[in-house]
C-alpha cells in the first residue's frame, strides 16, 4: 500500500500552547519500547496519572505514514488502520507521540518507540476467568480472545452447571484435540480427539491417586500426558492473605486415547517423589516433568519442598517409557524450585518458572520466569519479560517466537495476561499487557484473574451448550489402566 494518514474522525480537540516535556510518557499498559506481532490488536492506553484530562497520540513511521487518536479516558486507535500500519511496518519501528491536556494546560511528551516484529502471533487466546479467592467458585469460564481485535466470547460458563471449569488444554493451539477438566458434583474430564464429538470420562482408576489434570498433549495427538495429584492448601504463615497449596504425593501417567489406555509406570509412580506438570518434547520423544523428594506425612514444612526440572524418554510408537531419569536442571541445590516448564515448539528452548518452593507458584512474588537452550544447555532468567511480583503459567506460540504468561505485576492481586517476543537467537523483549480499548476501565471493572492463558491457532467453535448437557448427564466412559515395564 501507498503512503496515507489517517486521522480518527471523532478526533476535534486541538493541541496547543503545549509544555514540551524532558521525559517519556507514563501510560498504562508501559508499551513504552516493546515488540509486538504484526498482527496485533491496537495498543490502546490510558495515562498513568490519573488526572490527565485529556489524551492525544499520533503514531509515524517512517514512510510519511501516521495513525491519530484522542480521548478524554484512552487513545483508542481505529482497528482497520491500526492494522493497515503494522502490516506496511514489519520488522520496523513506529514512533509514537503523546500529548495530555492537565488543568494547567497541554504537555507533549519525547516520542518513543514500538517495534513491529514481522513474526505474526496466533488468532487467540484461551483462558479460566475467576476471582482470586480460595473459599467458593462463584462464577467462572472458560473464553476465547481475538487477539488480532478485542472480541471475546464464553466457551462455557459454570452457571451452566454446578462446579468448576479447570484444565483446558490443546494440542499445539489445535481446537480439534482438547482436554477439559470438570471438578465438583458433576466432575469429568471432557476429551476431543481430531475434531470428534465431546466424551466425558472418569479418570480416577483404582490404580492411581485420583483425577488425571494438568494435561498436555503429545504432538501426534495420540497420547496426554496427566500429573494426579493429592492436594492440600493452608494459609502461609508469614502472610495471611497467602494461601499456599501444595501435594501430599503425585505421580505421573499418560493416556493413550486411541486405546483408552491409561499408561502407568513405576519409575513415575513412588511414594517417596512428587512428580507433577508433565509435558512431551516437541519431537515427542521425551517426557519432561517436575520432580521433588517427599516430606513426612504431617510435616509442615512447605518451604523444604523444592522441584527439579527432570526427563524421561517416551516411545510414542509403544506407548513406553525409558528406565532412567534425568535431572535437567537441579534447583533444589541452589534453594530454589521449577515449575510449568514449557518447550516451545521449534525444540530449541524451554521456559519455566522458578520459586524459593513448592509447585504452585502462582501466588509466589518472588516468582520469575527463565529460559534453558536445549541445544546448549545455557540457563538465563528472562529479564525482559520479569517484574518484582509473581510471573507464573506460560506458554509458547506454534511458531515458538511468542510467549503468554501470568503475571500480578499490575497490582499485586490480579493475574493478566503478558506478551514478550523470544526471536531465533533467544533475545527476550520487553514484556506487554494483553490491549484492550480501554485498559484502565477495562481491568478495573473486571475482577477476575486471567487463569492459564493459552494460544488457540484458530476459534475452537467449542458449543457450551452441548458441553454442558453432557456434563449434567451421569453417564461417564471409565479409563482402562495398562501398566507399562520400564526401558525401550
Amino acid at each position: 500500500m501507498g503512503v496515507g494518514c489517517w486521522i480518527l474522525a471523532a478526533c476535534s480537540t486541538t493541541v496547543e500552547n503545549a509544555k514540551l516535556e524532558s521525559v517519556m510518557p507514563q501510560i498504562y499498559p508501559d508499551y513504552v519500547g516493546v515488540t509486538v506481532p504484526v498482527n496485533i490488536a491496537p495498543l490502546c492506553f490510558n495515562m498513568a496519572d490519573e488526572s490527565a484530562l485529556y489524551i492525544d497520540a499520533v503514531v509515524n513511521d517512517s514512510h510519511g505514514n501516521s495513525l491519530h487518536a484522542q480521548g478524554e479516558e484512552s487513545a483508542d486507535f481505529d482497528i482497520d488502520d491500526w492494522h493497515t500500519l503494522l502490516s506496511q511496518n514489519g520488522g520496523d519501528s513506529l514512533s509514537v507521540t503523546v500529548s495530555a491536556k492537565y488543568d494547567d494546560g497541554w504537555h507533549t511528551y519525547q516520542p518513543f518507540s514500538i517495534y513491529v516484529s514481522p513474526d505474526s502471533i496466533d488468532y487467540g487466546l484461551c483462558y479460566r476467568l475467576i476471582a482470586p479467592g480460595y473459599e467458593v467458585w462463584s462464577k467462572m469460564g472458560i473464553y476465547e480472545r481475538d487477539l488480532s481485535s478485542f472480541d471475546e466470547r464464553a466457551l462455557i460458563e459454570n452457571t451452566q452447571f454446578e462446579g468448576c471449569v479447570n484444565c483446558h488444554s490443546f494440542n499445539r493451539g489445535n481446537p480439534a484435540d482438547m482436554s477439559l477438566h470438570i471438578r465438583g458434583p458433576h466432575g469429568a474430564t471432557l476429551i476431543s480427539h481430531n475434531g470428534s464429538p465431546m466424551t466425558a470420562y472418569n479418570t480416577k482408576t483404582d490404580q492411581t491417586l485420583g483425577f488425571c489434570v494438568y494435561p498436555y498433549w503429545h504432538p501426534t495427538g495420540r497420547y496426554i500426558a496427566y500429573s494426579t495429584n493429592s492436594t492440600s492448601q493452608l494459609f502461609h504463615s508469614a502472610d495471611s492473605n497467602r494461601i499456599e497449596v501444595f501435594d501430599t504425593a503425585s505421580d505421573l501417567q499418560v493416556y493413550d486415547v486411541e486405546k483408552n489406555e491409561l499408561l502407568i509406570t513405576p519409575v513415575l509412580k513412588k511414594d517417596s517423589i512428587y512428580e507433577t506438570y508433565p509435558v512431551f518434547s516437541a519431537d515427542g520423544r521425551s517426557l519432561y516433568f517436575c520432580a521433588a523428594q517427599a516430606i513426612p506425612e504431617g510435616s509442615h514444612k512447605l518451604d523444604s519442598i523444592r522441584y527439579n526440572l527432570c526427563r524421561i524418554d517416551f516411545n510414542p510408537e509403544t506407548g513406553s517409557f525409558g528406565d532412567s531419569i534425568e535431572t535437567v536442571i537441579d534447583a533444589a541445590v541452589q534453594s530454589k524450585s521449577v515449575s510449568f516448564p514449557r518447550p516451545s515448539y521449534d525444540s530449541r528452548y524451554l521456559c519455566y518458572t522458578l520459586s524459593d518452593y513448592g509447585q504452585f507458584s502462582i501466588w509466589h512474588h518472588e516468582a520469575d520466569l527463565y529460559m534453558i537452550d536445549l541445544a546448549t544447555g545455557e540457563n538465563t532468567a528472562m529479564e525482559r519479560a520479569n517484574s518484582d511480583d509473581t510471573e507464573s503459567f506460560h506458554n509458547w506460540s506454534t511458531n515458538s517466537r511468542w510467549i503468554v504468561f501470568s503475571s500480578r505485576r499490575d497490582d499485586g492481586l490480579f493475574t493478566r495476561p503478558y506478551f514478550c517476543h523470544v526471536d531465533k537467537n533467544g533475545v527476550v523483549g520487553k514484556a506487554f499487557m494483553l490491549p484492550q480499548r480501554n485498559p484502565r476501565k477495562f481491568y478495573r471493572d473486571r475482577f477476575l484473574s486471567f487463569n492459564i492463558p493459552d494460544f488457540i491457532v484458530r476459534s475452537t467453535r467449542f458449543d457450551g451448550r452441548k458441553a454442558s448437557r453432557i456434563i449434567n448427564d451421569e453417564s461417564r466412559k471409565n479409563f482402562d489402566v495398562r501398566s507399562v515395564k520400564s526401558g525401550l
